[in-house]
């Protein structure tokens, strides 16, 4: 059975960087070890660069030109294609809260994309931005879309989904919230945002089956001494804290200050990337929203209200590796190994082990990304002279 041996460069396994080989058979990690035996096998040398399990971005709405919310088949594939060129294996489709029936289209179209993908970056789900949030941190999302909780709302879009809703943005504060997310547990990863929540609303909430924290600190509220908030509850608690490391969402002593709270194994580092990501400055769509890009920063038009962002996580990777100035192994681990425990996925991804899928991000000393594989096949090399 034909092979591929990753040799010559540092792997990360085991939650450190080390000078090992990693042999690759059908799609999936068949030994990580000093010496493997490359007979019949395609060696792939690494030329001291780093190997890393594929980024995962659990919070995604578009780029390269692409809005999820309005997204053809083939418009994810070539989404996919982009997400290939940052280093990203695997995402989740975020789809903003929009109609009954444009929610449905857009589950529809991610479906059939997931049913036939093309090579580059898998689509591992669905993520549900709304439509359960609050009005008052609604952000980018249309006032008059959200809703009162309602668990069957949810069943409907997830029967259409065929289970592939992977996980839901919620503000327990709404009316209905709190028993949706009782009737709820274990269907479907839950995350606290746009949310006004005090902290005791937020921390029974949590009790109830809310794991995670949407871009944590934006678009929800703050702590004070007084009146810990929604903030106060999640650094408290044992949930995982999504981060847009653009250095616009959160200053990056933010991020720094973020990591000493949760620690870092309970940070994910997402993008919440809208279709500008890639692309100049201009008018671009963020489901109803249009939206003005200037120097990359992305806001509602004619608003100060923040959109998405820019950002890939190729960028995003750079960015936390210059504001912490940690180790290299845990910085990739806020984009590998931490998404995939939290959507339930590092029983496949997210680490460099055997059986898991043979899913890599070749990445420079400087952490630029050189080359991604998918399943073991090379989805994306970077141009070189």
């Amino acid at each position: 059975m034909r092979g591929r041996l990753f040799t010559g460069g540092r792997v990360l396994t085991g939650g450190a960087l080390k000078e090992t080989e990693v042999l690759v058979r059908c799609g999936r990690i068949a030994a990580v070890g000093e010496g493997l035996d490359r007979t019949g096998c395609e060696v792939v040398d690494l030329r001291g660069n780093i190997l890393s399990p594929g980024f995962i971005d659990v919070h995604t709405h578009g780029g390269a030109g692409v809005d999820i919310n309005a997204a053809s088949c083939e418009d994810l594939a070539r989404l996919s294609a982009f997400f290939a060129g940052q280093g990203v294996t695997g995402f989740l489709a975020s789809i903003l809260t929009d109609t009954e029936e444009a929610t449905v289209r857009a589950i529809d179209n991610v479906c059939e994309f997931m049913d036939g993908q093309a090579p580059g970056a898998k689509c591992l789900g669905i993520h549900l931005e709304g439509p359960f949030l609050c009005e008052k941190y609604k952000g980018a999302m249309p006032p008059e879309l959200l809703r009162e909780g309602d668990a069957e709302l949810f069943r409907r879009y997830q029967r259409r989904a065929e289970g592939r809703v992977r996980y839901m943005t919620v503000a327990p504060e709404v009316p209905g919230v709190p028993d949706m997310l009782e009737e709820l547990r274990g269907e479907c990863v839950m995350a606290i945002g746009h949310s006004d929540a005090d902290y005791e609303t937020a921390a029974d909430a949590i009790e109830r089956g809310v794991t995670a924290c949407t871009h944590t600190f934006n678009v929800m509220s703050l702590f004070h001494q007084h009146r810990p908030a929604v903030m106060g509850a999640v650094l408290e608690r044992d949930v995982y804290c999504e981060a847009i490391c653009d250095g616009r969402h959160l200053h990056p002593g933010t991020v720094r200050m973020l990591l000493k709270c949760k620690g870092w194994d309970k940070v994910v580092a997402v993008t919440d990337s809208m279709q500008a990501a890639g692309l100049p400055d201009g008018e671009y769509m963020l489901g109803v929203n249009p939206v003005t890009v200037t120097d990359g920063d992305a806001k509602i038009s004619g608003t100060d209200i923040r959109a998405g962002s820019t950002l890939t996580m190729a960028q995003a990777v750079k960015n936390i590796k210059r504001f912490t100035g940690a180790d290299t192994a845990g910085v990739l681990g806020l984009l590998t190994l931490n998404p995939a425990r939290l959507i339930g996925e590092d029983h496949r991804r997210g680490e460099t082990a055997v059986g898991r899928d043979a899913d890599f991000a070749v990445l420079s000393p400087e952490l630029d990304v050189l080359e991604t594989w998918s399943a073991g096949e090379r989805v994306y090399a970077a141009a070189t002279e």
